[in-house]
């Protein structure tokens, strides 16, 4: 599935994208548990519940770390955590992404 059909899919089905859900769809549809995901990210199981669910924002760094290390989309987890910002500031901004090189 490609990250445009991702995305679409995830809109639909769960509103606004953001890192949390993101996350939480990608390691379902790769038959992850939370605590596996957890075990692979080396944190504990309550962190992962908390970044799921909105409570515990990531850094650009962090979004793209645990992307890399579950074999998720760099790009679209850098992309949800940057919209993130924007709507926890506030601010009515839509930015449009592309990966280069």
């Amino acid at each position: 599935m490609s990250t445009r059909s991702l995305k679409r899919v995830l809109n639909k089905e769960i509103g606004p994208l953001t890192f949390g859900s993101f996350l939480r769809s990608a390691r379902t549809m790769k038959g992850l548990t939370q605590q596996r995901a957890a075990e692979l990210l080396k944190i504990s199981k309550s962190n992962l519940c908390d970044i799921e669910k909105g409570r515990q924002n990531v850094s650009i760094e962090l979004a793209a770390k645990i992307a890399k290390r579950l074999g998720f989309s760099e790009a679209l987890a850098v992309e949800c955590t940057v919209r993130d910002a924007l709507r926890r500031a506030g601010l009515k901004i839509e930015v449009e992404f592309k990966q280069v090189g």
